[in-house]
């Protein structure tokens, strides 16, 4: 069961992996999906236009490559995007979960015996 270091506004979860950790956003995911069905729901040809807009300078983008005007506009038109769904895509961890994450962010890069290695001496 993942454990919840932060608990609000949104849920995130730490968890190890074999290279370092995972963070679970989904409940903050989630927000972002909400605001885009209500802004279908709103106003859908015109997130549509934007969405498609989006995709041709990504598709833009990657051929051109990371320093391509086409990059920097779709990276733009996504953060306009993200400022008008969800304040700008930044997930807020407030007061003591802030020192909650850090912990959990430790004890999950921390060392980890490896099962099958026997201490030293070991027969």
């Amino acid at each position: 069961m993942p454990e919840f270091p932060v608990t609000g506004p949104f849920r995130i979860s730490v968890d190890a992996t074999p290279s370092g950790v995972a963070l679970d956003l989904t409940h903050y995911l989630s927000t972002v999906v909400l605001a885009l069905a209500e802004a279908a729901s709103e106003d859908g040809p015109s997130l549509l236009d934007d969405l498609q807009n989006i995709a041709d300078l990504d598709r833009s983008a990657r051929h051109q490559g990371n320093d391509a005007h086409a990059t920097h506009e779709r990276d733009e038109a996504v953060q306009d995007l993200l400022d008008e769904l969800v304040d700008g895509g930044s997930v807020p961890v407030y007061g003591g979960q802030v020192l909650w994450l850090v912990e959990a962010l430790r004890r999950a890069v921390a060392p980890r015996p490896v099962p099958a290695q026997r201490e030293a001496g070991a027969a």
